[in-house]
This record gives C-alpha cells, sequence and structure tokens, in this order.
C-alpha cells in the first residue's frame, strides 16, 4: 500500500489562521502522511524566521473575547488604535497559560517531522521578499509544483 499524502495551501498571516496548518501538518506526518503546505500570499508570514503575528479580531465575529465582550463589544469597537495588538497579547498569554506551543514550535515539530515547507515563489517576488527574511530549510517554487504533489494526495486542504 503506499503512504498517504496530504497537501496544504496556507494563505493567511494572522496568528489564529496560524495553527491549523501546522497542527494538521505536524499531527498527519505523525501518522504516516507524507505532507506539503504551499505557503502563498499572506501565509507565507508564517516562514518568516521572526514571524510578527496578530489576531485580528475585526471581521472575525467568532472569537470568543474575554469579558464576553463578544456580546456588548460592536465590531466597530475592534478597529480602535491598538486593539489588535491587544487583543494578539491577549491570545498569546491565553495560549501560554493553556500550554499551547507557539507558532515557532508547531513549525519546528513539522520540520522535524519532514513535511516539506513551500514558499511560492510567485508571491517571493511579488511582495519584494528575500530568502533571508524565511527559515532555513524551505523550498522554493510555483503553482505547479504543488499541483504535481496535491494531484497525488488523498487529502487537499486550503487553509
Amino acid at each position: 500500500m503506499s503512504e498517504k499524502k496530504l497537501a496544504i495551501i496556507a494563505t493567511k498571516g494572522t496568528l489564529d489562521w496560524a495553527y491549523p496548518p501546522f497542527i494538521l501538518a505536524s499531527t498527519a506526518a505523525a501518522l504516516g502522511y507524507e505532507t506539503q503546505i504551499f505557503f502563498t500570499f499572506y501565509g507565507l508570514q508564517l516562514l518568516k524566521k521572526n514571524p510578527k503575528l496578530q489576531v485580528s479580531p475585526l471581521g472575525n465575529p467568532g472569537m470568543p473575547m474575554p469579558m464576553a465582550m463578544d456580546k456588548w463589544f460592536p465590531v466597530i469597537g475592534t478597529a480602535i488604535p491598538g486593539m489588535q495588538s491587544i487583543m494578539s497579547s491577549m491570545m498569546k498569554a491565553k495560549m501560554k497559560k493553556k500550554g499551547v506551543a507557539s507558532i515557532e514550535e508547531l513549525r519546528n515539530l513539522c520540520v522535524e517531522a519532514e513535511v516539506k515547507l513551500i514558499a511560492c515563489q510567485m508571491t517571493v517576488d511579488l511582495f519584494d521578499m528575500k530568502s533571508s527574511d524565511f527559515i532555513d530549510g524551505i523550498d522554493y517554487a510555483g503553482a505547479a509544483t504543488f499541483f504535481e504533489f496535491a494531484g497525488e494526495s488523498d487529502i487537499n486542504l486550503f487553509i
């Protein structure tokens, strides 16, 4: 029987959207899946050496907020300058308190588990990014390379 394969496209660059690709990829690798994550557009933020990821409460009505703020704090209130930083700090503190691994830890787990991390070369060029901005050990390729793997994969996820 051939090895199962998982292909993930990571397109988001916020703290809350950073967790799913790394959690799913590391879990799949632990279960014996050959796994690749293709990072494109804002998802490239997840491959930066020192990611400065924040959570955006604006436009995220499903985000549980402390003190039931999601019930009484109007969406427009989340647009107040500095609110994104406050919400990000609160989320990071809650994750630390609950023992949730950091993005860097999960990313390292993926690297150790031989998950192939691919930066979209077109997007890197589009945003004038440099390979020195990113962690070591990643590949650079275009969409065609991703499709080659995704076309043979048992599971494809768009995150």
